[in-house]
Order: C-alpha cells, then structure tokens, then sequence
C-alpha cells in the first residue's frame, strides 16, 4: 500500500468497498442504464478469481479513486486487461489515476504478467496523453463501435517492464481545426490532430478519425504520443511498431 498525499492506494478487496466502488462507478460516469452498471458481486468474483481491485481512500476511509481488471489472453499472449479506472470528480488531474496504474502494474508483475492493455476512445485528448506519452503505453488496435455504443475505443499495450517512457517524434507541423481527424503522412511516422475539447468532435470528425487511424494502423504504425499542440488542438503521433 502507497501514500498519496493524505490519500492511500492499495489493494481493494472488502465487500463494502466494492459496493462503494460500483457507486462511485455510477456517479462519475452518469451511467443510468442496467447495461452500464458494476455490480459488485462481478467485482467480488473477478477479486477472488484473478482479477484485481484497487483502491484509494482518504484518511476518513471514504473511498475516492478505484480500478479494476482481470487476466487476459489472446493471440497467444497472456496480460492483464485492466476495464476502468476511476477517480472522483475533484481528484481528477491531480495524478491519482496514474497512482491506480502503477499500482495495477505492481500486482500484475507480482502474479507474472508483464503487459497491460485497456481500452479509451480516442477523442478523449487528455487520456490519450496521460495513456501514451505519461505511461508510455502505445495503441496497437482500433475498434469502432467497440461496445455497441457508436464510439470507437483505443485499445493500447503496456510493457510492464519498462520504467520510461518511450521517446518518441514531434510533430512537423501545426494543425487547425479544419485538419482534426486527418492523417499527415511522412515517411513511417503519421500525425492526426484532434480537439483538446470532447464538445467539439463532431461526427464529421468522429469520421475522419476513425478512417485515419483505421488506415494508419494497418500500415503496421501505433500510437506512441498524444500532446497539446494549443488550447484547442492536440496532435497523436505514430510510428514505427516496436515490442
């Protein structure tokens, strides 16, 4: 367990901080629908099953961040696929959420696993950021409509055995809003701005994405950095794959 300021982030295994966490869940996601809950028995079996909770309480106990996955395998590999994390409204941005990470990372390598992927849609710039160019994960597969729900998700591979970042190209040029969505190609790398603002990826962009990064990725390239051009563009960056 590991100190967060007056917080602490640890493994989460009791009954009622699993009923907690589903409610946080619903809370800072807005999720109303049957389809979209955490139940916290799923929670309670993937924890005793060979999944993993973690938490993060303050000094009062009140749980404020947690994230939760469970053991994978696909394509003849064997990771640890981690679903969400969460952190309250108010803690966002103060660097918990990487905290939940490591700590994920801690327990996966301590059951011998040493890759890590979740998914994220992609025109969230600021998790693109925090996924690949603070962890240094990259985006190897792209699934639109990933879960029935008409939004496309990243879904990005994290060697555990790295402790930096990977280094990673700048960008050659600068972008406007009339580029977001559209790959710029040069040589084996590519660029692909996107709004820094969710509010204004509209479906024309949403197209555009989709097509470019479904192209750019069968070309054999991955994400390896998302970072904010200006207070309205960020720019992805890909390159060549790596393992």
């Amino acid at each position: 367990m590991s100190n967060h300021g007056d917080l602490h982030v640890g493994p989460l295994t009791a009954t009622a901080d699993l009923t907690n966490a589903s409610q946080l869940y619903r809370d800072v996601f807005g999720y109303t629908k049957p389809e979209a809950s955490l139940n916290p028995r799923l929670l309670k079996a993937l924890a005793a099953n060979g999944g993993s909770m973690v938490g993060a309480w303050k000094a009062s106990g009140e749980l404020v961040a947690f994230g939760y996955g469970f053991v994978g395998h696909a394509g003849g590999e064997t990771y640890f696929y981690s679903q969400a994390v969460v952190v309250a409204d108010g803690l966002q941005g103060a660097g918990l959420g990487r905290r939940i990470k490591q700590e994920q990372r801690r327990l996966a390598l301590a059951d011998g696993l040493h890759r890590m992927r979740w998914a994220y849609n992609p025109v969230l710039s600021r998790n693109a950021h925090f996924n690949l160019s603070v962890l240094g994960a990259v985006g190897r597969w792209f699934v639109p409509d990933c879960y029935g729900d008409g939004e496309s998700r990243m879904v990005v591979d994290w060697d555990l055995n790295q402790t930096h970042p990977h280094p990673t190209p700048h960008a050659w040029a600068e972008y406007g809003a009339a580029d977001w969505g559209q790959a710029d190609r040069r040589d084996r790398l590519a660029a692909v701005p996107v709004p820094v603002h969710r509010d204004q990826v509209t479906p024309a962009v949403n197209a555009a994405l989709d097509e470019s990064f479904t192209a750019i990725l069968a070309d054999g390239l991955v994400a390896v950095a998302c970072d904010r051009q200006d207070h309205q563009t960020s720019v992805y960056l890909f390159a060549e794959a790596g393992r």
